[in-house]
């Protein structure tokens, strides 16, 4: 068989003609692959964040809406929109809120809504920052007065506040171009008005019965973004993605509920209280432990009236001491009226957004701590009351069987053991004999001292303490009485 034949190699080249080609036609496709991508681009759906604010503007909230902000210029969002609906809050909080929409680098679009909603105190301040403002029909918005943590303020700190709180507002107003005087008076007079003459005043740009609604009206606005780029919105049929709260802002803005922080405190003093009364249970102080961070944490997120919160610090010390000091109920006592008055001052209600503590709640955990009150004091009667079971203290009172005759010395059994005994006020010549019932009264070293006991109704047969047992048979000590045990026999 032949040898196989080599294929004729190739003119040298041919592959360096084919590359060169190659990289040409590449080079004359790259500005058209380009275009294409980016009409592409044009043509796809455009993606809309939706950030919900609904409730109190907490510190919790802040941070929710900077991070939202953060993942929605991640996500390359065309627009954010901010579906709010709040009573106000603590302005350090909007403060962080307006600052993130002012720096965001995707446009924020501020929707008052759903019907029913409101845009009070801080939530003027959010919605006069954003690039476009917008209301549902039936919702509000004004009443934009700033309040004092601290309690009433005297003329002249007054006035600073509201011309800070005007100048700040008058500014957002001229950078959005909206109504400055108007905005003016929600501050200095707490005006307010609907959807529809928010309008009228160019308090919004408009309004709009749902979010699909309001994205397809705000189709190719123009706004600008605070590095001075000038953005077109495309939100027309935008698809739209909710950002919500992860788990732990959750919990975080549940407990900055008045009332939650102020049961939080309560269980955490009570489990402080019940450890200190109780040292060694463990579970009320890692219980306590973990109310009293949670609580303070809380506290620390709320207009707080720091005289409430000492005085219901300074109740539950007083009601730790009367663990350990014998105030017969005076130091419960004012323990509970530090508590309930601590407890009606503790929040500052003026601040737009927060209530006060429940009243149903005070008198409740007020309640229960009179109920721990009593069931310590119930148990340390218990124990003062209670007969002694170990010491000698235990044998006072404890009722033995003469087994050796006490003229006046002999021997009884007691507790399962044979004990010295010495009977009291016995006459001369007499004795009390074997089988019959003593009760000690007195111990003095290993002697006790007794004196007869009533017998019981049917009395056991008087043993001879001379009697010996049989072979192989032994008294076994018992707790209430005797035992015999027989061994062996062939033993």
């Amino acid at each position: 068989m032949s040898a196989p034949r080599n294929p004729s190699p190739s003119p040298p080249g041919r592959p360096r003609v084919a590359l060169a080609l190659a990289c040409f036609l590449l080079a004359a496709l790259l500005p058209l692959i380009g275009q294409t991508g980016s009409a592409f681009a044009q043509s796809g759906t455009p993606n809309v964040e939706v950030i919900t604010i609904d409730g109190t503007i907490t510190p919790v909230m802040a941070q929710y809406v900077d991070r939202a902000l953060d993942e929605a210029a991640s996500n390359d969002a065309d627009a954010a929109v901010i579906v709010l609906d709040t009573p106000g809050g603590l302005s350090s909080a909007m403060d962080d809120i307006v600052r993130d929409i002012l720096e965001s680098e995707v446009p924020v679009v501020v929707y008052v809504g759903p019907r029913g909603a409101r845009a009070a105190s801080a939530g003027v301040y959010i919605t006069y920052s954003a690039h476009v403002a917008a209301m549902a029909p039936g919702t509000n918005i004004g009443s934009a007065s700033p309040v004092s943590l601290g309690g009433e303020m005297d003329e002249t700190m007054r006035r600073k506040v509201t011309n800070d709180a005007v100048a700040q507002i008058r500014s957002l107003a001229d950078l959005r171009g909206r109504n400055a005087d108007w905005a003016e008076q929600a501050v200095r007079d707490a005006v307010n008005v609907t959807a529809d003459d928010a309008v009228l005043l160019r308090v919004i740009d408009l309004t709009a019965p749902d979010v699909p609604t309001l994205l397809d009206q705000i189709d190719g606005r123009q706004v600008a973004l605070s590095s001075g780029q000038t953005v077109t919105l495309r939100t027309a049929g935008a698809a739209t993605g909710e950002i919500g709260m992860n788990p732990i802002e959750r919990f975080l803005q549940l407990i900055s509920d008045p009332t939650i922080a102020y049961l939080l405190l309560s269980i955490g003093s009570l489990g402080i209280f019940l450890e200190l009364s109780n040292p060694g249970a463990i579970v009320p102080g890692v219980a306590g432990a973990l109310g009293l961070l949670f609580g303070l944490y809380a506290l620390g997120t709320l207009p707080v009236n720091w005289t409430g919160l000492l005085l219901i610090l300074l109740a539950f010390a007083l009601f730790i001491i009367d663990v350990f000091v014998v105030s017969f109920g005076l130091l419960l006592i004012a323990g509970l009226i530090c508590f309930i008055l601590g407890s009606y001052m503790l929040i500052d209600a003026d601040v737009p957004g927060y209530d006060q503590v429940s009243r149903l709640v005070i008198w409740t955990t007020a309640g229960c701590i009179v109920a721990f009150a009593a069931f310590i004091g119930a148990a340390v009667l218990r124990t003062r009351f209670k007969r002694p079971t170990t010491g000698q203290a235990a044998l006072i009172g404890a009722i033995g069987e003469v087994r050796a005759p006490l003229n006046p010395t002999g021997l009884i059994f007691l507790h399962g053991e044979l004990w010295t005994a010495t009977a009291e006020d016995l006459p001369d010549g007499a004795e009390i004999a074997t089988g019959h019932h003593v009760a000690v009264i007195e111990v003095k070293g290993l002697r006790l001292i007794v004196r007869a006991a009533p017998q019981p109704a049917n009395p056991a047969r008087p043993r001879d303490s001379t009697q010996t047992t049989n072979r192989g048979e032994g008294v076994l000590p018992i707790p209430g009485g005797v035992r015999s045990q027989r061994g062996d026999p062939s033993g």
